[in-house]
């Protein structure tokens, strides 16, 4: 009877080792893949991810991410119900978060001018370049494989951003916010919208 038992832990420890090495002999396409973290940052967001502020539940539904030379920053484009916004996301010194919405109100021909007015407050620009770009999801007419790009800081928290993407200006506005003002929940990587 414990010759038995012992062949049985032989044969057993004998599959084991088989299947192992089996499993490694496959191409790494066929083995199994590793799920995404199910844990959120603002800089590891994925499409079909809840982002809540002040209330609002907004699905991702895109993501630009961007290069000037090596400086990088990504912007994810939020969506609930008709609404959409821009959340952008950088980090030099410290991280920096704004919530911008699209709008018209502010017609600009040619290059940005180093002030401007919008709703009767002044915007001085803080920053400009050119960046290239990757693009995951919808992106709206932000299409282009670069842009132009112009920073502007309002009053208190504002902020106010201009976007030449091939000649079509694209500008957006909204204010500072604090990363944890935003509750993140992963999706399960489809779009909504």
């Amino acid at each position: 009877m414990l010759t038995y038992i012992w062949l049985i832990i032989i044969v057993a420890i004998a599959i084991g080792v088989v299947v192992v090495i089996r499993q490694k002999q496959l191409p790494a396409s066929s083995r199994r893949q590793e799920l995404p973290p199910l844990e959120r940052t603002i800089f590891t967001l994925q499409i079909g991810d809840i982002v809540e502020h002040m209330g609002v539940d907004w699905v991702v539904e895109g993501k630009l991410m961007y290069d000037d030379n090596g400086y990088n920053w990504i912007e994810y484009l939020l969506q609930e119900g008709d609404r959409i916004c821009w959340l952008a996301v950088e980090e030099d010194d410290r991280v920096q978060v704004s919530l911008l919405d699209p709008t018209d109100e502010l017609e600009i021909t040619g290059d940005p001018p180093a002030e401007l007015s919008f709703t009767g407050e002044s915007y001085r620009r803080i920053e400009s370049g050119e960046a290239f770009m990757n693009r995951v999801g919808t992106t709206l007419n932000r299409t282009s494989q670069k842009c132009r790009y112009f920073d502007y800081q309002g009053p208190g928290d504002k902020v106010l951003s201009v976007e030449d993407w091939d000649g079509n200006l694209e500008v957006t506005v909204g204010r500072l916010i604090r990363p944890s003002s935003l509750t993140l929940l992963p999706g399960d990587g489809r779009r909504v919208y």
